[in-house]
């Protein structure tokens, strides 16, 4: 079946990678098209082969890939793709990934240090992407890494009004998992209608990653439903040291709410033994089904991600999509 869709003169080309095509053929309902018929394997060297069966020619392609676990596999192939498209003479190309890669190496915390967020965004647009879109980057600066347009989408929207329906909102207060991410839980707060606001202490080792030490939380949780909210969860360390304090701090409930679901081992387990009533994320990254545990759920982003390819190829405005505030 043809993955060109005609909308008048102009050509629309929906292009998925392997890494997580559930989610693209869930975008491509939601805009009424067929994904481009694609090729891609690998050799025996490891090496990856991509091709479209179909010409694409004077296109407006965006090319979907969402990077996760292998990660570096998945870049590479998502840049093939990307190059591939630029060689086959499409009219403009967006690489589309839902969970930016690298995106929290984006400063020199020491000397001889990489800023690996920047070197992906150089890398795509040197292979060909005139623009990237992405969903809640760890660092919103990160959008001054590419020379080029950065549609920076929120799954804020689609996760608050799920949580809303949850919790009592009379007796909530929103909770940030360290002072970095304030500002997200502000927003949260303001969006369940002006509820507290907490945040918890942490100390982490910089030579030692993905371990963190919540301390204490400053502001008021005793008796009240915990929303924890936070733009990732990895291997789940942070958010299971986040709950624990807040339970000693006398908290009624955590719910535990974020944007990308990345659950390296041992994410679940710590998930699973956390106490939290219920741990909310979205599909920007495949979760397979041994990942998903009973207090796990699982919201679809694809309705966000088809309004905002849609807006970018009728020329629109993404920043509607959230009030304002994008």
């Amino acid at each position: 079946m043809s993955g060109i869709t005609s909308f008048g003169e102009r050509r629309l080309v929906l292009i998925s990678g392997r890494a997580h095509p559930e989610l693209a053929e869930r975008v491509a309902e939601e805009l009424g098209v067929d994904l481009v018929p694609t090729t891609a394997y690998d050799f025996a060297s490891g090496e990856i082969y991509v091709r479209f069966a179909e010409s694409v020619r004077g296109a407006d392609a965006f090319v979907l890939q969402s990077h996760t676990a292998p990660v570096n596999e998945w870049i590479m192939e998502h840049l093939l793709m990307v190059d591939a498209l630029k060689r086959a003479s499409v009219k403009q190309i967006t690489a589309v990934m839902p969970f930016y890669p690298y995106a929290r190496q984006d400063k020199k915390h020491r000397g001889r240090e990489p800023i690996s967020a920047r070197l992906m965004a150089d890398l795509f647009r040197t292979a060909g992407a005139e623009r990237l879109m992405s969903v809640d980057l760890h660092a919103a600066q990160t959008q001054g890494f590419f020379d080029g347009p950065v549609d920076h989408l929120f799954a804020m929207p689609i996760l608050v009004d799920y949580v809303r329906t949850r919790v009592d909102v009379t007796n909530v207060t929103v909770v940030s998992p360290d002072a970095g991410r304030i500002r997200v839980a502000e927003q949260w707060a303001a969006k369940l209608g002006g509820v507290p606001l907490a945040f918890v202490h942490k100390t982490r080792d910089i030579t030692r990653p993905n371990q963190a030490v919540a301390n204490r939380v400053v502001g008021e949780v005793d008796g009240r439903d915990a929303v924890l909210v936070d733009d990732l969860i990895d291997t789940g360390g942070t958010i299971a040291e986040a709950i624990r304090v807040l339970k000693e701090n006398g908290a009624r409930s955590v719910t535990v709410a974020a944007t990308h679901g990345v659950l390296s081992d041992p994410a679940t387990q710590r998930l699973a033994e956390s106490g939290a009533i219920e741990v909310v994320v979205t599909d920007t990254l495949p979760i397979p089904r041994e990942k998903r545990i009973e207090n796990l759920t699982v919201l679809s982003i694809a309705p966000l991600l088809a309004r905002a390819i849609r807006e970018v190829f009728d020329e629109g405005s993404v920043t509607s999509l959230f009030d304002g505030n994008a």
